[in-house]
């Protein structure tokens, strides 16, 4: 079955097609809750409230572009909307970023660091930093496209980007510390 015949089926509420999309797309779908949630309750209820909008939303696909990042951005609303980016604008996360905590590490300070521990270390940010950084580092999202995605300023994106960047730094730092 093509993935058009697949998804007409859905439309028509076939359940086995219905299950045939949710096991082609649910794990990949999962890394991307992962990414948002704060644990992994969270991303399973993010994946499941995601899959009831995607069928209940089906017959708005335009059979233009990717089926799989139609999905995505519904996954992502869907995480966005648990974690509403608004309320964590001005959270305090014990330091205040000055122009020298912006600096680069050196590809060598995190060249030991594995996919693994970078992703735990992402999912530890505090929520705002990390809904920002998932969108504009890993889902490709642009300043404005955020800003207007979660109802806040461009500069405010910005700024909870490089706060991110800042934390991950001095995360990754405290790790090389450790290992040596």
């Amino acid at each position: 079955m093509t993935e058009e015949q697949l998804i007409k089926a859905c439309i028509r509420e076939d359940a086995s097609s219905q299950k045939e999309v949710f096991n082609r797309f649910s794990g990949r779908m999962l890394g991307v809750c992962y990414r948002y949630a704060r644990n992994a309750a969270d991303a399973e209820d993010i994946l499941q409230e995601a899959f009831i909008k995607v069928f209940n939303k089906l017959h708005q696909f335009k059979f233009e572009g990717s089926f799989e990042g139609w999905i995505r951005r519904i996954v992502v609303n869907t995480a966005l909307k648990k974690y509403s980016v608004a309320r964590y604008e001005k959270e305090i996360v014990g330091y205040e970023v000055k122009d020298k905590d912006e600096s680069i590490l050196e590809p060598s300070a995190y060249s030991h660091i594995t996919q693994k521990e970078l992703m735990d270390l992402i999912n530890n940010l505090p929520d705002g930093y990390r809904i920002i950084f998932n969108l504009y580092v890993i889902e490709g999202y642009q300043h404005d496209e955020i800003a207007e995605m979660l109802g806040i300023q461009p500069g405010t994106s910005r700024s909870q980007l490089v706060k991110a960047r800042t934390m991950l730094q001095k995360q990754i730092l405290q790790l090389q510390k450790i290992a040596v």
